[in-house]
């Protein structure tokens, strides 16, 4: 199910960015030159689709996909204007890295560059985990968003269905 948020009401979290300092985390935007190692490390743990969609979002000018460091390894991402324009996602942190407050940080970051650049709601497509989404940030769900946007997709073939 597709959640919505406004966007509006949103401020920045000084305490959770002091914790992310504390701990090492820098949640920065993707420079293009790294999507080579940013989609090698999401595919791997979340898919090939969702590595498309973070390659849809890292080509845009500014790119609208920030990712989370840690002792110069990347730990999450999150993104959006992947798959439509005021959706946020796809987002993942490392398993090593959940429970820290990496994927807020990474969520608040992100959304909040959706309000700078002018929308006053943003939809979060098919929330995976909608208690975390109504706590961090506000989302309600969207009543009939499934399957949503992603009604009739392709299936994404594994590299080895691939021939020639």
């Amino acid at each position: 199910m597709d959640m919505l948020v406004k966007l509006y009401e949103l401020k920045r979290d000084p305490a959770l960015d002091s914790r992310m300092a504390s701990q090492g985390v820098v949640i920065r935007r993707v420079l293009a030159p790294e999507l080579p190692a940013l989609t090698a490390w999401i595919e791997p743990r979340f898919g090939a689709g969702w590595a498309a969609e973070a390659t849809v979002a890292t080509m845009r000018q500014p790119t609208t996909c920030f990712i989370a460091i840690k002792d110069e390894q990347l730990i999450g991402f999150a993104c959006h204007e992947a798959t439509a324009k005021g959706f946020f996602g796809p987002t993942g942190v490392d398993q090593s890295a959940r429970g820290q407050g990496v994927g807020h940080a990474l969520l608040l970051e992100t959304l909040l560059d959706m309000y700078a650049q002018g929308y006053p709601y943003g939809v979060i497509g098919g929330a995976g985990p909608m208690e975390f989404y109504r706590r961090s940030v506000g989302a309600v769900p969207i009543e009939g968003s499934v399957p949503g946007i992603y009604r009739g997709m392709l299936p994404l073939a594994h590299p080895s269905e691939v021939s020639d």
